[in-house]
């Protein structure tokens, strides 16, 4: 077979590939990358058959001619329509998947361009695989019982231009699969997220750091078979059985140190929750009582928060109150590093008392070394030896505080207790902000 000049001898391969003998035929001694892209336009090859390489083409070779050629068959799986590409006006996802000797292969085509922040989360344990993609408001589920052993060591290739995903896993015992599973519960399911229930994987505590008098540094590992990377702005819950009720609560990643070293930092094998501790909670004591070693039961990716409206924006405002900080600790990361069009980025931290103040020696140091951030810090109990911004959230502190230069875009986001946060958007309206120029974060 030839494929983009070079030519592969696929003999051994054809007890391998899902369509048989007789698809791989079609393009024997004849150029076949038309035929190969129409099938299976987003698979590597090279590196899928580079134990099939014999070498480079020297001469044109013909072009396989297909008619009309339907995609290879999947067997064992719900039905073949699982994998049949959809009609164009169909924006549902698909997969397919191919094998060698030693691996499996996963491929999701999502049919659209994946963000940068796009989420892919996988969980792989005992034998049971489940994908789950969130693209904009929906959620596209793969849930199978594989066909034979695999080692729970997972990876996930993204191609985020052309909406292609790979999860790549090892076989336990080399050999061929008839089929790559058994399909369970929601398995290729396209839904709405708000209309799927969330699912929960058994994280490890490794580490519980105090970061003031009441408020601690979570961190989590998840299981060895789980992929997940959790987007700026998104939050996970975490769920716990407390006095035989089982609590939920939402909680936002952050990165372990601030200013993070790197953007990818750890967040696809650890996370890192910072939590405030109530004594009379319901949920917070039961976390503090946890010691390392421990389970903790936490679900996917959530939330509505997107990084799309932040484009074009000059300005971006963040204001928080007190545990509020943590969904804008990873977004100045990101307003500083990765979208170039934000000149300035400016927090307003609410706290009752100095003590109260999140990572304020980083937050300031941050602020002094780089001239698109400033964090102004805004007590409502200071002490007598306090010399900065007094007094809760009103409409002077904002009107100050909030400039709107001509030519400018301006986006603010805002997080904290549902009463400020109610207060502050009903008064960043009063000064005159769009619905599309504010987002708050709510738990």
């Amino acid at each position: 077979m030839f494929l983009t000049g070079m030519v592969y001898n696929v003999s051994a391969y054809m007890d391998y590939h899902p369509g048989g003998e007789e698809e791989l035929m079609k393009a024997a001694g004849v150029d076949g990358t038309e035929l190969f892209d129409q099938v299976h336009r987003w698979v590597n090859y090279e590196s899928m058959l580079k134990e099939c390489l014999v070498g480079r083409m020297s001469t044109k070779a013909a072009t396989a001619v297909r008619a009309i050629l339907p995609p290879p068959p999947v067997t064992g799986l719900a039905s073949p329509t699982s994998v049949a590409p959809l009609p164009d006006k169909d924006s549902r996802p698909r997969y397919d998947w191919f094998q060698t000797d030693g691996t499996v292969h996963l491929v999701v085509y999502t049919r659209r361009k994946i963000p940068s922040s796009g989420c892919t989360t996988v969980d792989l344990k005992a034998g049971v695989l489940r994908l789950e993609v969130l693209l904009g408001k929906m959620s596209y589920v793969i849930h199978l019982r594989l066909s034979d052993e695999v080692e729970e060591n997972v990876a996930v290739h993204t191609a985020f231009s052309v909406g292609k995903i790979q999860v790549s896993i090892r076989k336990g015992a080399h050999g061929k699969w008839a089929s790559l599973g058994q399909p369970l519960e929601s398995h290729n399911t396209f839904v709405r997220q708000k209309d799927r229930a969330l699912f929960y994987r058994d994280c490890v505590l490794v580490s519980k750091t105090e970061v003031n008098h009441n408020t601690y540094l979570f961190r989590l590992q998840l299981p060895a078979g789980t992929v997940m990377h959790v987007p700026v702005g998104k939050h996970v819950c975490l769920k716990a059985l407390v006095q035989d009720v089982e609590v939920v609560r939402p909680y936002t990643p952050v990165e372990h140190i601030f200013p993070a070293a790197s953007k990818n930092g750890s967040q696809e094998s650890d996370l890192y929750l910072m939590i405030k501790v109530y004594p009379g909670g319901a949920f917070t004591p039961h976390l503090s009582s946890l010691s390392v070693g421990d389970r903790v039961a936490v679900s996917g990716p959530e939330g509505t928060f997107s990084l799309r409206p932040l484009r074009d924006v000059t300005n971006l405002y963040l204001i928080a109150a007190g545990t509020g900080f943590t969904p804008m600790a990873r977004l100045i990361r990101a307003a500083l590093e990765d979208i170039e069009n934000i000149g300035n980025t400016k927090l307003l931290f609410f706290n009752r008392r100095e003590e109260d103040i999140l990572w304020r020696f980083e937050l300031d140091e941050l602020a002094a070394n780089n001239d698109r951030f400033q964090v102004e810090h805004v007590l409502s109990e200071p002490s007598e030896r306090w010399t900065g911004r007094k007094g809760p959230v009103n409409e002077p502190i904002l009107t100050e505080l909030l400039s709107r230069p001509d030519g400018s875009k301006c986006y603010v986001c805002v997080c904290g207790p549902a009463a400020f946060t109610e207060l502050t958007l009903g008064l960043l309206k009063h000064q005159g902000f769009s619905e599309q120029e504010l987002h708050a974060f709510q738990g």
